[in-house]
C-alpha cells in the first residue's frame, strides 16, 4: 500500500487498504469489514493537519474525494448541505454562486470541511466562533456501519460531540451549515509595535470583526490586520490582480521562502532575517468578497504548534513567549499569528465557555523546532491553554481532560457509538484515551 504523509511532513502512515466509495453504502461496507476483522478506518482529507489526528496507521483509509459538493442549498434559511469530502476553497466559489458566504473562515481553504470542523479550525473574531458552531446538522457512518443524522433536536448529545468530533466517532457523510448571505470584507494592514497591540488589544478585538497580528520573535515589529464588513450597498474595491500576484505569489511565498531556505541554510542569518521581514512590512487596504479576503494561499511548508488561552492571558504568554525565544539555541524563522474567538458550547472546542485568544508559532519545515515548541507548551500550559487538535502537541488524555470541562462527556458518547474503536489511531489513543 502507498505510504501516506501530510502536508508538513510530520505524519505519515501506510494504510492495509485504501477505499475510495462514491456513496455511502460502499463505505458502509468497508466499515463493516474493517470491524469484522479488528481492523480499523479513518477517513482522508487533504493531510493540513500537524498532528497524527487524521493518519490511517495501518488500518483502511477511506478517500473521500468523491464525496463532493453541495446536495441542497435553501438561500432564504441559508442552510446548506454539503458533501463531507468538499474542500472549503471548493465549497466557498459554490456558496459564492449562491449568493451566500460562511459568517467567518480560517485563512487556508484546502482542507475538507468534514476535516475542518472536526480538528476544530477557526477563523478570528472577539463576537464568532469556530467554524464547528456554523454547523446545524451532521449525517455520520458509525462503526456498525449505520447511518445517523444528529442535531441540536435530534440525537442532541452525539451532535454536541460530533460537531467537533477529531473523528473518533464516525465518518462524517454530509455537514448542513448556517450560511449568511454574501458579503465583502474591508482589509486594513499595518505595521505596529508589538507593545502597542498588547496594550490596546481587548479594544482593537472589540472595535473591528476580525482582527489578527503576526509578529517575527526576533523583532519587535507586528503586522496588524483588520478586516471589516462594507456596508451594504459600497462596491468592493480589489487589489489590482499585477498587485495581487506580486504581493502574494512572489513576495509571501516565493521571495519568503527564499529567505527561509536562506535561513535554514544559515542558521546565524534568521536573527536579522527575522528584523529585515518585519522592517518591510507596510500598509495596505483593499475589499473583496469575504473568502477572498479570509483566506490565503501558503505555498511556504512549515510545522505548527497553537494553543487556546484566555483572552486575558494573551499579554502575559506572549511577554513570556518573547522572553523564552531570548534564550533559544536554534534561531525562529518564521512569525508568530494571534487571533481571538467567542466563547462558545462545543463540548471539545478550544474555546469552550471562555473568550479565547490563538496563539500560533511556527518554524519553517527542516529546521529545529523541538525546544522552541517546548518552551512554548510550558508557557500556554500555564494560563490553562487548549491545544489545536490538528496542530502539534504533547498533551494525553490525563492532561486534556482537566481542560476541557466536558471530556467525560465526549469519551462516554465514544463509548458508545463506537465501543471497540474502529476509528481509532495513535494519536486518538493518546487524546482520548483507550475505547470503551
Amino acid at each position: 500500500m502507498q505510504r501516506w504523509t501530510n502536508w508538513a511532513g510530520t505524519a505519515t502512515a501506510t494504510p492495509s487498504a485504501l477505499v475510495a466509495p462514491r456513496d455511502t453504502d460502499e463505505a458502509a461496507a468497508a466499515i463493516r469489514d474493517a470491524a469484522r476483522g479488528g481492523g480499523t478506518v479513518r477517513p482522508l482529507g487533504t493531510g493540513h493537519s500537524f498532528s497524527g489526528i487524521g493518519s490511517p496507521d495501518t488500518g483502511c483509509a477511506l478517500d473521500l474525494s468523491h464525496w463532493s459538493g453541495i446536495v441542497h442549498a435553501d438561500p432564504h434559511t441559508g442552510l446548506v448541505k454539503v458533501r463531507a469530502g468538499t474542500p472549503l476553497h471548493r465549497l466557498n466559489a459554490e456558496l459564492d454562486g449562491l449568493g451566500l458566504a460562511m459568517a467567518n473562515l480560517g485563512d487556508i481553504d484546502r482542507q475538507t470541511i468534514a476535516g475542518a470542523i472536526s480538528t476544530g479550525t477557526h477563523g478570528t473574531g472577539a463576537g464568532l466562533g469556530g467554524l464547528a458552531t456554523q454547523v446545524e446538522e451532521l449525517e455520520l457512518l458509525l462503526a456498525d456501519g449505520t447511518e445517523k443524522r444528529c442535531s441540536a433536536a435530534e440525537n442532541p448529545e452525539l451532535f454536541a460531540a460530533a460537531r467537533l468530533g477529531l473523528g473518533a466517532l464516525g465518518v462524517i457523510t454530509t455537514v448542513t451549515l448556517r450560511c449568511v448571505p454574501t458579503f465583502s470584507l474591508a482589509a486594513d494592514e499595518r505595521p505596529a509595535r508589538l507593545d502597542d497591540v498588547l496594550d490596546g488589544f481587548d479594544q482593537l478585538a472589540a472595535d473591528n470583526d476580525h482582527v489578527e497580528f503576526y509578529w517575527f520573535p526576533h523583532a519587535s515589529n507586528t503586522l496588524v490586520k483588520r478586516n471589516n464588513r462594507l456596508p451594504a450597498g459600497q462596491s468592493p474595491r480589489p487589489l489590482h490582480p499585477l498587485r495581487h500576484f506580486l504581493e502574494y505569489e512572489v513576495l509571501e511565498n516565493r521571495l519568503f521562502g527564499a529567505v527561509c531556505r536562506l535561513g535554514r541554510a544559515v542558521p546565524a542569518s534568521v536573527r536579522p532575517l527575522n528584523r529585515f521581514c518585519a522592517a518591510t512590512w507596510s500598509a495596505r487596504s483593499y475589499s473583496d468578497s469575504s473568502h477572498r479576503v479570509f483566506t490565503t494561499q501558503r505555498n511556504v511548508r512549515f510545522v505548527e504548534s497553537e494553543y487556546a488561552v484566555p483572552q486575558e492571558a494573551l499579554r502575559d504568554v506572549l511577554q513570556e513567549l518573547r522572553a523564552a525565544v531570548g534564550r533559544l539555541d536554534d534561531p525562529v524563522m518564521f512569525p508568530v499569528e494571534v487571533r481571538v474567538a467567542a466563547a462558545d458550547d462545543v463540548w471539545l472546542s478550544t474555546a469552550y465557555q471562555r473568550p479565547s485568544a490563538y496563539i500560533a508559532i511556527h518554524q519553517f519545515r527542516g529546521m529545529p523546532h523541538r525546544r522552541w515548541f517546548d518552551a512554548f507548551e510550558d508557557i500556554a500550559g500555564a494560563h490553562g491553554g487548549r491545544p489545536h487538535w490538528g496542530k502539534m502537541h504533547r498533551l494525553d488524555a490525563a492532561a486534556l481532560r482537566e481542560r476541557y470541562p466536558r471530556f467525560d462527556d465526549f469519551r462516554r458518547v465514544r463509548a458508545e457509538v463506537d465501543p471497540t474503536g474502529v476509528f481509532r489511531n495513535p494519536y486518538l489513543d493518546r487524546v482520548l484515551g483507550a475505547c470503551g
